[in-house]
């Protein structure tokens, strides 16, 4: 698995990806518009940073995320030293396999390259998977800055604090679980 910049040839594959994954995660039951926003890939990209995780054999886009420093219209909750991760997403069925993980250390080591002190996010409150894995990496809740953008949708604010660059080691930046076994991974090792 590779992380990168998203190509716009595959924003199309990722806005299907992203709405997949939000519809079966639940994430979507009873809101209105919110998919049309997710699957908007284009304004992601202009506005942050679209990155995808892909297989490096089929080049098949496996989780997508976007990554906004202050200023983003995608931006919702961190400080002007901070940055955030919007819409972060892993096709249904390679859940578990790591990809989600990959993307999130994107997104710190990103931030890290750009001097931020934090990477500050929201995620809703029944996603338990979302939040074990924000747990396992760092985050720590931040409730003062937990919102609500519509009646039912009650959104957890996380924040992972950085070491100072010249304190972080490579290990802390780069996924730390080895690359899921091809089973896991549909189409994986096949051209």
């Amino acid at each position: 698995m590779i992380v990168r910049e998203a190509r716009p040839a595959g924003f199309d594959a990722v806005a299907r990806l992203t709405v997949a994954a939000y519809r079966e995660d639940r994430q979507l039951e009873g809101e209105t518009g919110y998919d049309e926003l997710l699957a908007d890939v284009a304004s992601r990209a202009e506005t942050g940073t679209l990155l995808v995780a892909a297989d490096e054999q089929t080049s098949r886009i496996l989780g997508a995320v976007t990554f906004v420093l202050p200023g983003s219209p995608y931006a919702q909750v961190a400080a002007p030293d901070e940055a955030e991760f919007r819409m972060l997403a892993v096709d249904p069925t390679v859940q578990g396999a790591g990809v989600g993980e990959a993307l999130v250390r994107a997104c710190l080591q990103r931030a890290a390259e750009h001097g931020c002190t934090a990477v500050t996010i929201c995620t809703r409150d029944f996603a338990a998977a979302a939040q074990r894995l924000y747990a396992r990496l760092g985050f720590q809740r931040v409730p003062e800055l937990d919102w609500s953008p519509m009646p039912g949708v009650d959104l957890l604010a996380l924040r992972y604090t950085l070491t100072p660059p010249a304190e972080l080691t490579p290990a802390e930046l780069t996924p730390a679980a080895p690359e899921p076994p091809a089973a896991r991974l549909p189409g994986a090792g096949r051209r």
